[in-house]
């Protein structure tokens, strides 16, 4: 039996290989969702992200009989480790064949780069910060995946049993909603009551508040408000902050953004609720994620002409004081009959913690069904 070589990722030939082997590995896979391969060269090249300015990273290759059997980055995110006064080093874009000394070659690499540099705990899947998509998928295998988290098969955290030594450290919950056929009446007279109560009201964004109102700012700046206190989290800088802007923003489909203001407090933004039509089956159409030569179109076509069934619930958050006031309640108040009138049938939240009891109570009033479940795993050094 041939021996697992582990190789460092160096240079642009080697990087191509590292993205490229998730696409080999999963090719014709009918649940995983192939990322755009710019946003993983972007992601991944350290002249390009900006959490580099706070991050230090090493991509390694599993190599065996002369091809490509695994990959894994290694990341160390000082902020967070400085915030949560921790050491550790994070795994993230792991994917590997269905060989125990594989996966075992992988992380000790790993392992070995976080001990070089003072590290005492392993944990993971994680990326460089929370926009990355985190968790090891250990629950709903046979569900189609989204654009902001990572598919695997079944045997991946079978070899965390294997390996002996991982804990659990968080799980993930997801949850398909499904949409109403009308905004349900408890729903509408909640809403009625907040907007008049804490003088609470909806505002639809044009392209011109985002780009030069400021309002892509502010978006942002009340994700590093909402989710301070979740799980590794780091605030995004002002760079980050602009590259999110720019990466998320020119081709959104602005109906199905939601911000909610507050007019006592000179329209203050309260909450807000970023949504975009499912491009899974879009995505799956883009050979090894790249837009051409008909990629394109098949993108387009979900995001301007809304032809898909779905959405994806990318970016949902309130500010502490607003949440015990039911205001989200008002972004779905909103979204429903859009919803409706572009014939989008449910809905699909992005990973929640299965601790926060507040974020999952909010799907309480809907149709809903928990279909997946992710994990993240530690380990000491």
């Amino acid at each position: 039996m041939s021996a697992v070589h582990i190789q460092k990722v160096e240079g642009k030939n080697d990087l191509k290989s590292f993205i490229e082997f998730h696409y080999d590995l999963y090719e014709n896979n009918p649940y995983d969702v192939p990322k755009f391969y710019s946003d993983e060269w972007n992601v991944l090249s350290k002249d390009k992200n900006a959490a580099f300015e706070f991050c230090e990273a090493e991509y390694f290759l599993a190599i065996k009989d002369d091809k490509v059997v695994g990959r894994v980055a290694a990341i160390i995110n000082h902020k967070a480790n400085q915030k949560w006064e921790r050491k550790e080093v994070r795994f993230g874009w792991i994917d590997f064949v269905d060989d125990i000394e594989v996966s075992t070659a992988l992380l000790d690499a790993v392992a070995n780069y976080g001990r070089s540099k003072g590290m005492e705990h392993i944990v993971g899947p994680l990326g460089f910060t929370d926009m990355d998509p985190e968790g090891m998928l250990i629950m709903g295998f046979d569900r189609l995946s989204t654009i902001a988290t990572n598919y695997n098969y079944d045997y991946y955290p079978q070899h965390f049993e294997q390996m002996g030594g991982w804990e659990k450290d968080i799980d993930y919950v997801e949850y398909i909603i499904n949409v109403p056929d009308a905004i349900p009446p408890k729903l509408a007279k909640l809403s009625e009551m907040i907007q008049k109560r804490y003088n609470l009201h909806i505002k639809k964004l044009t392209k011109k508040d985002i780009f030069e109102g400021g309002y892509g700012r502010k978006i942002f700046k009340l994700i590093n408000d909402t989710y301070k206190d979740l799980y590794g989290f780091s605030e995004l800088t002002d760079k980050q902050i602009d590259q999110y802007i720019a990466q998320y923003f020119p081709l959104a489909n602005l109906e199905f953004i939601t911000v909610i203001e507050d007019g006592n407090k000179d329209n203050q933004i309260a909450g807000m609720g970023i949504t975009i039509p499912s491009l899974s089956r879009a995505l799956q159409k883009c050979r090894k994620g790249r837009l051409l030569p008909f990629g394109w179109w098949h993108v387009l076509r979900a995001i301007k002409f809304t032809k898909t069934e779905g959405v994806d619930l990318l970016l949902l958050g309130f500010l502490p004081e607003y949440r015990s006031k039911g205001a989200n309640a008002l972004l779905f108040y909103d979204l429903i009959p859009r919803y409706i009138k572009h014939g989008i049938k449910w809905g699909e939240s992005q990973v929640e913690m299965e601790t926060n009891e507040g974020v999952q109570s909010q799907w309480e009033m809907f149709d809903t069904t928990n279909h997946k479940r992710r994990r993240c795993y530690k380990k000491a050094l």
